[in-house]
């Protein structure tokens, strides 16, 4: 069940992506034709308001189609018309003459062009390849030279329309967090990350947090929590102890290096939350610090280090289904910390990733014309094959993980 719950959670965010997209999108007047959780091949879809909504059988992600991404250019013709240019050669003339008009930037023209394209091939009878192929070019080149093509919008309306899609899972993560904060009453921590070691039953820490109590207190990666003023603790009783202090000092006995070790005394800080304001401020401040060390993580992986901090869906799926089996708060927590994730991820100046997209816009709008189409394909093949290797050490790591 908690699997299912957890599939549904990553749906939900993407979701929320999308939508960031979609919504900004019409906003600025660029009015989408696609709307779909997943990839082709359509399990269900729906056509509304001249808007398709579907769900695709690949359950990789999701996409919005927003008219004219790329400024239309000669060379798509042939990848679009060939094939039916060889089976009927008399469409060589209006083919010829769409690329005529494309090439001198005619755009109204070409648009013209276009319609009379459409007619010649709707009287042809072409092999259903050819013909679906064709339908295909018509649509997108009409959209491209549309008045709300994405290619032809000012930079800000661009930039804003792919910002919206991680700035939607920014956003929810720091409801995700507020909310938890505010239903969490009086909560306490030092600041550390815990891992429990199942052949002791001790806490491994596994990360100190910056800026927090157990920052400055000399609390170190790698430490074992074996006791708590004195106290001899498991690993599944260190949150409510230390949560149950209601902010007084305590010390903590670690083992590391074989020896044992007192650390403290420390008080633990508040963070919970009195009212709505204060579970915002707090939410965001925590926001910032995990942003921080997920910086920090890509910054490791450009170095050669980190390797064992990537994950794939499937362990993403596995800590959400690990965190729903805590509660609800440690669910949404988790849930939240994805989302924040996705929309770090989706920044990266890398396309076809927003971040791409939006690097490219700036530049764009800086140099006053528009990219070549051949350098938007060639950095794309850089991105979507970094983004392949990143995917794929993720799930060697979260089949290592599952397999131990």
């Amino acid at each position: 069940m908690n699997i299912a719950i957890s599939i549904l959670g990553l749906g939900i965010l993407i979701l929320i992506h999308e939508a960031g997209h979609f919504f900004v999108a019409r906003a600025v007047g660029m009015n989408p034709r696609k709307f779909y959780i997943g990839f082709p091949p359509a399990l269900a879809k729906r056509t509304r308001n001249g808007i398709e909504y579907g769900i695709g059988a690949i359950p990789l992600g999701g996409y919005v189609k927003i008219p004219g991404m790329h400024r239309p250019a000669a060379g798509d013709l042939d990848v679009y018309f060939g094939r039916a240019v060889a089976e009927e050669p008399s469409l060589t003339s209006p083919v010829e003459e769409l690329r005529r008009r494309l090439e001198h930037a005619d755009h109204t023209g070409a648009r013209e062009a276009v319609a009379g394209l459409a007619s010649r091939i709707e009287a042809m009878q072409l092999s259903p390849a050819a013909a679906k192929s064709a339908e295909r070019g018509l649509t997108e080149i009409d959209d491209a030279l549309g008045p709300d093509a994405y290619w032809r919008a000012r930079t800000w309306k661009r930039v804003a329309v792919i910002f919206a899609g991680p700035g939607a899972n920014l956003v929810l993560a720091v409801v995700l967090f507020a909310g938890v904060l505010a239903t969490a009453g009086d909560a306490y921590r030092l600041g550390f990350v815990l891992g429990a070691d199942e052949r002791s039953n001790t806490a491994l820490v596994e990360e100190i947090l910056p800026d927090t109590p157990a920052a400055s207190s000399g609390l170190r990666a790698g430490d074992r929590i074996v006791a708590i003023d004195d106290r001899a603790v498991a690993a599944e009783g260190i949150r409510d102890r230390i949560s149950g202090s209601e902010g007084r000092p305590l010390t903590l006995t670690v083992e590391r290096a074989g020896a044992q070790v007192e650390i403290g005394p420390v008080r633990p800080e508040l963070i919970g939350a009195t009212g709505f304001a204060d579970s915002i401020w707090e939410s965001v401040r925590y926001t910032g610090l995990v942003t921080r060390e997920i910086a920090a993580t890509i910054g490791r992986l450009l170095t050669g280090k980190g390797r064992e901090e990537i994950s794939s869906p499937v362990g993403i799926v596995q800590a959400s289904s690990e965190a729903a089996d805590r509660g609800k708060s440690e669910y949404l927590i988790v849930l939240g910390l994805i989302s924040l994730s996705l929309a770090l991820l989706n920044l990266l100046p890398l396309l076809p990733l927003d971040g791409g997209h939006i690097a490219f816009s700036l530049i764009e709008g800086l140099r006053g014309r528009a990219v070549a189409r051949e350098v938007y394909e060639r950095i794309s093949v850089v991105g979507i094959a970094v983004v392949l290797l990143l995917f794929f050490i993720g799930l060697s790591n979260d089949v290592g993980r599952l397999g131990s």
